[in-house]
């Protein structure tokens, strides 16, 4: 590990030499790239740095326990002593989190899509809170969201949504959200006043380039309709929305967001790219059993992951075993609790994993 933190630290101040060249300065693409490169070499090189300090202290603390005769210089080198021991045992461990192979689509921008599961208009209505539940987490972020889609049921529910959140490390964070979600609460439509389950799927997608999905147009039908809904003037006017279908996997986007026809389709075909892309790298994933077994929750549909209880006011992670009693600020976008404590777990695994090996 320590040889490979050496060549970090090294290719670090290669690229920040680098990085003052007038020439490379020049070239925006060598200079977006090597900021890149800084960027994500800097905590591990700024790490391992602290690490050496801290181990240099231990060498002098030591060194003057043996030699000194003062006891008062000695009862400060035990504490230095003791401080940098510790601090050393807490940059390993952040270290070796910080050298796991990342994920190559951390930093994407990423499409999601929420839809009403079991419960009819009460599932519809846990898909809109959800929806500005992630809108709220991306404005925290200060990320930026954009609708592509939008299908509703009438009484604020949303049968089916679909928007992007562009923002640095969009899905490094909002991954681990993919799956069911599920609320019990009583419905405004129950006059019973008996708790209902019901359900929503997200999956979350990361935006794919045109260098990582090649769409052959001939393998694409193009349809378009009149837009309903909020709209303005344009709705029920002109044949501004897109209905697009692939149809070698017989995937098919509807987008309808904006006035101009063109636009529409360019939303549909970034669509259809996440969702392409994301069946490749469930395919990977899939036939590597063991580094699926060591994700938490980031992409099955199917995972049940968590449980929005309104009558306890609490939610529950079932896949780290974490409950929280924040319901309200949860569902007004106060995420990171749960986030991170996914992200942990996920490293844990990998280092176990990693261990083994």
């Amino acid at each position: 590990m320590f040889d490979r933190l050496e060549d970090i630290v090294v290719r670090f101040d290669e690229v920040s030499e680098e990085l003052t060249d007038p020439n490379v300065v020049n070239d925006q693409n060598r200079f977006r790239k090597l900021m890149k490169e800084q960027n994500d070499l800097a905590p591990i090189a700024d790490a391992y740095r602290e690490y050496k300090k801290a181990k240099e202290t231990i060498e002098d603390s030591l060194l003057i326990l043996d030699e000194e005769s003062d006891e008062e210089m000695k009862e400060l080198a035990k504490e230095e002593l003791s401080d940098a021991k510790k601090r050393c045992e807490e940059l390993e461990e952040k270290m070796k989190i910080l050298l796991l192979p990342k994920d190559e689509n951390d930093d994407k921008n990423v499409v999601v899509e929420i839809r009403g599961g079991a419960g009819g208009d009460e599932a519809a209505l846990f898909a809109a809170e959800l929806y500005r539940m992630y809108c709220n987490y991306a404005e925290s972020n200060r990320w930026k969201t954009e609708m592509i889609s939008l299908n509703e049921n009438g009484i604020g529910g949303f049968k089916e949504v679909v928007f992007m959140i562009n923002g640095q490390g969009a899905f490094s964070k909002l991954k681990y959200e993919s799956g069911v979600h599920r609320v019990q609460r009583i419905p405004v439509t129950e006059s019973g006043g008996r708790i209902h389950t019901s359900t929503a799927t997200v999956a979350i997608m990361p935006e794919a380039e045109e260098v990582d999905v090649d769409i052959d147009m001939n393998d694409c039908k193009f349809d378009v309709f009149r837009a309903s809904g909020n709209g303005g003037q344009c709705v029920n006017t002109t044949d501004s929305a897109v209905r697009l279908t692939h149809l070698p996997t017989g995937i098919v986007i509807s987008c309808q967001d904006e006035k101009s026809q063109l636009k529409n389709k360019d939303k549909a075909l970034k669509v259809l790219r996440a969702r392409l892309y994301e069946l490749e790298c469930q395919k990977r994933q899939d036939e590597d059993s063991a580094a699926r077994k060591s994700q938490i929750g980031s992409g099955d549909r199917s995972e049940k992951i968590r449980t929005y209880n309104f009558p306890q006011g609490r939610v529950t992670d079932h896949r780290i075993k974490l409950t929280t009693h924040r319901l309200d600020d949860v569902l007004n976008g106060d995420l990171e609790e749960l986030i991170s404590g996914c992200i942990t777990a996920d490293q844990s695994a990998k280092l176990a994993k990693m261990n083994e090996n």
